[in-house]
């Protein structure tokens, strides 16, 4: 208690005479400032003579108190003879230290008195007392750090360095040298491949397999081609580290090769699994949701869920109907297997979901086995058409979701159209309670899926899932197929998804628009029932009328609509799209304490990859999300942000 009130007196007087010079300076420098000269130049020499004592005294505290002058302290001697760096710390200041501190971290110089800030910036008293302690690096060594306070002082605290640089080094180059799968497919490969003479295959397969050689060469792996348009590579995770950083540029590279962007890769990553097995099952997992997205893109699953790089390519369509066929087989034989067959879509059915849905009612009606579509007829955008489908008397085929609960057997088939995701299922305890499951489906996969259906038919490439149903139906025997009415439904649902044949078809889309129109389905009836009522138009034009151009894209916000209105939504983001310069729309619309966002593009964006983040999934053009507990302005602020996201990325990828 003397010494640190001797400490403290000194310093008030050291105050004391650095206020009194001041008072002496003023005055001599308002008469005379040439005469400060000397003062400075005397002050100058004080601190030189100051700095210098202090370096002596500092060696010989060190000295004093760090030598083998032990003063018989059977403490000081023990702890200098610890064979590990050992410092003691008080009111952030060294006070003691062994040998070994201060060959090892100080490098054989003295810093008694000083800082531990200055000397172990990194420190923290606290973290080190804990049981794992610190990890702490001082030039190329690392040490891990504990303390505990020193018994019989107040607020000082023992420090013990273990060096273990070694094992350290070790376990880094153990996790760097840790094996990862990659899986590589050439999309489209058959349909690309087929018009080519064996001369240009030849060509266009050397180039792609120069690409890929130099892409793994830069690696400590290798590559295999394992058939025609599938490779597969084992790299280790370090190189892993890189393709990330890279954002997986050889899908640029390999696009580049055609300008229209004909040739595209596919690429599924394992990493992070315990053996190399698991790392191979990782990416085939990977390369299946990649595949589903569409292709052109980087899948990569750790034990942490999945991360997606790329996909900006359109999907190539695929002009062969040998899968439909096996399809549609496989689908009948499930359905005759079966004693009853529920068919469901995503919630807020709309047009597609529910136009599918008959469809494959009509498939279960001619393989003769009892079915029923489960529809929350209170929650749909396809209102116009269940009203339709009642007034024509077949009310009898719908069924709200809680009543089909009850007549669920172990041997019931449930067939889940225009949705792959469990969350976005119209009832989740339908889907829960029934053991068998068919989905049919053209929108991207994504996380969440339904997992290991019996049967699936995914083609992202399809403008809608009618367009997939129809397939299955004109495989299907002439007599009883399909009435005029569900034509009608079947192609009020490729209207949907392909906005009036504008966006997202191909030649099977105008194929199945032909063979519906030949089943009887009659356009003008399926126009009407895409007519809204007065009240919807005017909250359309409302909501048009308040957006805005951000990035390219227009972003309209509403307050909650009124019941039955959710069909604005899309309308009005359909109708955004029609301004010059508007790449994408964004609508959000507040519903109870939430937010629905509605997105649809010409193309020029992804709006699926830009709601992923969001919780929301769909395809290129078309995309929804759900918030929970969101207001308009975080809704707001959360779409812009990920359109800035995906602006980057999109000026990243041309930089390239």
């Amino acid at each position: 208690m003397m010494k640190h009130k001797d400490g403290l007196d000194m310093a008030a007087v050291m105050l004391l005479l650095l206020a009194a010079v001041a008072v002496m300076v003023v005055p001599v420098a308002l008469v005379k400032p040439q005469l400060l000269a000397i003062p400075a130049v005397l002050v100058l020499i004080a601190l030189c003579v100051v700095l210098y004592q202090r370096r002596r005294l500092r060696a010989f505290l060190a000295k004093q108190l760090c030598s083998t002058d032990f003063e018989n302290s059977r403490i000081q001697y023990s702890l200098t003879n610890l064979p590990i760096a050992t410092v003691l710390v008080n009111d952030g200041r060294i006070l003691w230290y062994n040998g070994h501190f201060r060959e090892q971290v100080l490098g054989d110089c003295d810093a008694v008195t000083r800082p531990v800030d200055r000397v172990l910036p990194e420190l923290d008293l606290a973290v080190c007392s804990r049981p794992h302690g610190q990890d702490l690096t001082v030039g190329e060594r690392r040490f891990t750090a504990y303390s505990a306070a020193a018994k019989g002082s107040r607020g000082a605290s023992l420090v013990y360095l273990i060096d273990d640089t070694f094992y350290k080094e070790t376990l880094d180059e153990y996790n760097e040298s840790r094996p990862a799968c990659l899986i590589i497919v050439i999309d489209s490969y058959d349909e690309l491949f087929d018009d080519m003479k064996d001369s240009e295959q030849a060509k266009e397969l050397e180039s792609i397999n120069s690409l890929l050689e130099e892409y793994i060469g830069h690696s400590t792996g290798f590559l295999r081609r394992v058939s025609n348009s599938r490779y597969i590579a084992v790299v280790e995770e370090r190189d892993v580290r890189w393709m990330l950083e890279g954002r997986f540029d050889i899908l640029d590279r390999v696009r580049a090769l055609h300008p229209g962007g004909l040739t595209t890769l596919s690429i599924g990553v394992g990493h992070g699994g315990k053996t190399l097995q698991e790392c191979h099952q990782m990416a085939r997992e990977s390369i299946d949701i990649a595949l589903g997205r569409g292709g052109d893109q980087a899948a990569v699953k750790t034990v942490d869920g999945f991360e997606f790089y790329g996909g900006i390519s359109h999907g190539v369509e695929k002009r062969s109907h040998v899968r439909s066929r096996i399809i549609a087989n496989a689908l009948c034989d499930l359905i005759r297997r079966s004693d009853s067959v529920i068919i469901m879509g995503h919630r807020m059915s709309d047009l597609d979901a529910i136009g599918s849905a008959i469809g494959a009612l009509r498939i279960c009606k001619m393989c003769g086995v009892p079915a029923v579509i489960a529809v929350n007829s209170e929650a749909t955008l396809a209102g116009p058409l269940l009203k339709t489908v009642i007034d024509a008397g077949e009310g009898h085929d719908f069924i709200a979701p809680d009543q089909t609960l009850d007549v669920i057997t172990p041997n019931t088939l449930l067939i889940v159209v225009d949705t792959y995701q469990k969350r976005l299922l119209e009832s989740q305890k339908i889907y829960e309670k029934c053991s068998r499951v068919v989905v049919i489906d053209h929108h991207r996969m994504a996380v969440g899926h339904i997992d290991n259906p019996l049967l699936l038919y995914h083609e992202p490439y399809a403008s809608s899932a009618s367009e997939l149903v129809c397939e299955l139906l004109q495989f299907m025997p002439k007599e009883n197929n399909i009435t005029p009415l569900e034509a009608n439904a079947l192609l009020a649902g490729i209207m949907l998804d392909t906005r009036s044949f504008a966006l997202h078809v191909g030649v099977r889309t105008f194929e199945a628009a032909a063979w519906l129109r030949s089943r009887g389905a009659q356009t003008a009836d399926t126009k009407l029932l895409f007519n809204t009522s007065k009240e919807e138009y005017e909250a359309r034009a409302h909501i048009v009328e308040g957006a805005y151009i951000y990035k390219g894209c227009a972003i309209a916000l509403s307050d909650e609509l009124d019941a039955g209105m959710n069909v604005v939504l899309p309308m009005a983001a359909n109708d955004l799209l029609t301004i010059n310069g508007v790449d994408a729309s964004f609508v959000a619309v507040a519903k109870n304490g939430g937010v629905n966002i509605s997105a649809r593009s010409m193309g020029a964006l992804n709006v699926q990859v830009i709601l992923e983040p969001l919780g929301g999934g769909g395809h290129l053009m078309m995309a929804g999300a759900q918030l929970q507990n969101c207001t308009l302005e975080d809704a707001e602020h959360r779409i812009r942000e990920q359109i800035d996201l995906y602006r980057a990325a999109q000026k990243e990828n041309t930089a390239r």
